[in-house]
């Protein structure tokens, strides 16, 4: 039994699979309620020492139980005690000429011995050898049985031949590589700060070729599984070595076998989103987070760890340096560079020659709008198609319409277990709840009256697409959705379609913004910008601004300059005509003025403590209990807000409450929390609900 290896246990009458933390000769519970372990499944350690460590610092961090997040840190099969092991190709190696002559007649032994021999000593694997002849093993046999062939297993690993050269780097990219390959060996965190467009991924390329000269390994971490393979096929064109992916498009055999891979150090790359920072690597050099703003490097349930700053916490660890890219940094990374915790590494221009492009606002107030296009969208959006370019539009709703309703009696269509509308669902002709995935039929008359004056209220992907259609008959389109890249592939055609310039016509959601380069692509436009400037989230506005500039940059990349327009119904907002006339960085920094004068994150740290029941009484009473214990807790410098209902208080069926700690110092909230776990799960009242801690919350829906 080794610390950091498997072992299976009894757990009441079931048998589960463990993770030895610690060995210890004596301990103060009695032997009679001490149980043997089963058997004992590895003999070295599948979560070495380094990142054992910090897995229990994260357990302590985000007050978690130390169980579920090393599950977490395991492919499912090694949590079913799978053997951890990397599969192994059947290989074969020559040794030396037959101490018997070989027969006239033996033509396959003849030509087993001239395409071993051929290969002067280096492993031949069985797959080559099998197009001899169906009798190549009969033939071989004889071969080992003289000595002149061993078998000889290898590790099946992918290998990949760059077929690329670098480009010559901008000045602004070389001094960042400088930088990057100036720190490698010891612990710094840069913030590669590039507008859209400006070679962020050239920049990490070429710290990555530096990297595994010094023979280490690379983790480099996407929000989200459609940039995976885009990404993965840029790598593959320019690195030379093991590269391997880890994300949730593949099985779970496949990912065991990476993760594998990379945890006995044969993966010189390891590209994943945000699990893959769990992954074992023995030989790592350097860290990349890729658009670190985003939302989607959070973990929002179970384990509610923070990709990004687990990825800080590791590369100080593995002292190695960290590169954190975004066009568009979260505001906790910019405080971090004015507080000196991070290096700036500004990219102020767009590769080759590209302009950036001119931001415009659409005043759509009492405009006639077509399905929610106005006018002067749809005229330049027939400007750009005739001049054969390419043109992207952005609404962040799937569906038909976010709305069914009834144009008498004034009743929606609501999801029976959330406190939400359900969406329309033309083609397929379905209601479906986007928040717990509830459907049924769309009816064909009122719910609540029976009256059939059905309306479809306001706008979404689908709707946009056929309106598109309907507008421009004949042009190609692709829209790029949850719903239409949910088959095996499909994701991969439509950016290839969108790529390539095939789709002249491009509708998509938020998968649509992040991290894509189209070259055609002139001309996009926003349909939604207002939904962030009244959210209830403090930091809807960060959001806001950071994904409405990240849909501007899929503009204008190659030799045209882009044009985007937003429509809006607040034109005179002054945060968004910040945005459009000065850019990212003055938006965010009168932003984060307004987060400092209410004394918000990143200038005071939260946790939120959330509780859920299927009786709406029992999570608010359980909150109360929580800030009745707390009470000497509370002061000036840590106070607590709530109990209050969740934004959405009823989801998939569950009332839902939350309670949100607010402190000055990150030592203090920590402290509290500590305590609260210390006597939480005593409470009677927690008996009858579920409940949670979410430390350094993105967002309190």
């Amino acid at each position: 039994m080794v610390v950091g290896g498997r072992v299976s246990v009894p757990f009441g009458r079931r048998q589960v699979v463990a993770v030895v933390t610690g060995i210890t000769q004596t301990t103060d519970v009695p032997s009679n309620k001490l149980r043997n372990v089963l058997s004992v499944l590895d003999h070295e350690p599948v979560i070495p020492e380094d990142l054992l460590s910090l897995l229990l610092w994260a357990s302590r961090y985000y007050h978690h139980p130390i169980g579920e997040v090393l599950a977490s840190a395991l492919p499912v099969l090694l949590r079913r005690a799978a053997a951890a092991d990397v599969p192994q190709i059947e290989c074969y190696r020559w040794l030396r000429e037959p101490l018997q002559p070989v027969s006239g007649r033996a033509h396959v032994q003849k030509a087993l011995i001239e395409r071993l021999a051929g290969a002067e000593g280096q492993p031949v694997d069985a797959g080559s050898l099998s197009g001899l002849s169906r009798q190549w093993r009969k033939s071989l046999q004889s071969l080992l049985n003289d000595g002149a062939v061993e078998r000889q297993d290898l590790d099946a690993l992918p290998k990949n031949i760059a077929t690329e050269q670098p480009p010559v780097l901008m000045n602004e990219q070389a001094q960042a590589v400088a930088k990057v390959r100036g720190a490698l060996g010891k612990f710094q965190s840069f913030l590669l700060d590039g507008v859209t467009g400006s070679g962020k991924t050239e920049v990490y390329l070429q710290c990555i070729d530096a990297v595994l000269a010094r023979g280490e390994q690379v983790l480099v971490l996407v929000p989200e599984i459609s940039l995976t393979p885009q990404l993965m096929t840029r790598f593959q064109r320019r690195v030379s070595g093991c590269l391997v992916s880890l994300h949730s498009g593949l099985n779970d055999t496949e990912r065991l076998q990476n993760w594998m891979i990379a945890a006995k150090g044969h993966a010189d790359v390891v590209i994943g989103t945000r699990s893959a920072v769990l992954v074992p690597m023995p030989r790592l050099g350097l860290v990349v987070v890729d658009e670190e703003h985003d939302g989607s490097l959070k973990q929002q349930d179970g384990f509610r760890y923070h990709a990004r700053d687990f990825a800080l916490m590791r590369a100080q660890k593995n002292t190695c340096p960290i590169v954190l890219g975004s066009a568009t940094p979260s505001f906790e990374s910019l405080n971090n560079v004015a507080a000196g915790r991070f290096e700036a590494l500004p990219l102020s221009v767009r590769a080759g020659g590209a302009q950036p492009p001119k931001l415009a606002l659409l005043d759509i107030r009492r405009q006639p709008l077509f399905e929610g296009l106005s006018e002067p969208l749809l005229q330049a959006m027939d400007k750009h198609l005739s001049e054969g370019r390419q043109a992207l539009v952005f609404i962040n709703r799937r569906g038909f319409a976010p709305t069914l309703l009834c144009n008498d009696c004034g009743a929606s269509a609501t999801c029976l277990r959330c406190d939400a509308h359900m969406t329309v669902h033309a083609k397929s002709r379905r209601l479906r709840c986007h928040h717990c995935g509830a459907e049924r039929p769309m009816p064909n008359q009122c719910e609540s009256c029976s009256s059939e004056a059905l309306d479809f209220i306001g706008y979404g992907t689908e709707r946009i697409s056929q309106a598109l259609q309907e507008r421009f008959p004949g042009v190609s389109m692709a829209r790029i959705d949850r719903d239409t890249t949910r088959k095996k592939g499909a994701l991969e055609a439509q950016l290839s379609a969108a790529t390539s310039g095939e789709a002249q016509l491009l509708v998509g959601t938020q998968m649509l913004a992040k991290g894509h380069h189209f070259p055609g692509v002139t001309l996009v436009g926003i349909l939604d910008a207002d939904r962030g400037l009244f959210g209830t989230d403090f930091r809807s506005l960060e959001h806001m601004g950071q994904l409405v500039l990240q849909v501007a940059g899929r503009a204008g990349r190659e030799a045209v300059q882009g044009e985007v327009l937003i429509q809006t119904r607040n034109p005179d907002n002054p945060m968004l005509q910040t945005l459009v006339r000065d850019g990212y960085a003055a938006f965010a920094e009168a932003a984060l003025t307004e987060r400092k004068v209410a004394m918000l994150p990143p200038y005071a740290f939260v946790a939120l403590v959330r509780a859920e029941a299927t009786d709406p009484v029992a999570p608010h009473q359980f909150l109360e209990r929580v800030v009745a214990e707390l009470g000497n807790w509370q002061g000036p410098d840590l106070m607590t807000m709530g109990p209050a209902a969740a934004p959405m208080e009823r989801l998939g069926g569950r009332y839902r409450a939350q309670l949100l700690i607010h402190a000055e110092r990150r030592a203090r909230l920590n402290a509290c929390l500590k305590d609260l776990t210390g006597f939480i799960d005593e409470l009677p009242e927690a008996r009858r609900t579920r409940w949670s801690i979410d430390v350094d919350p993105v967002d309190l829906f």
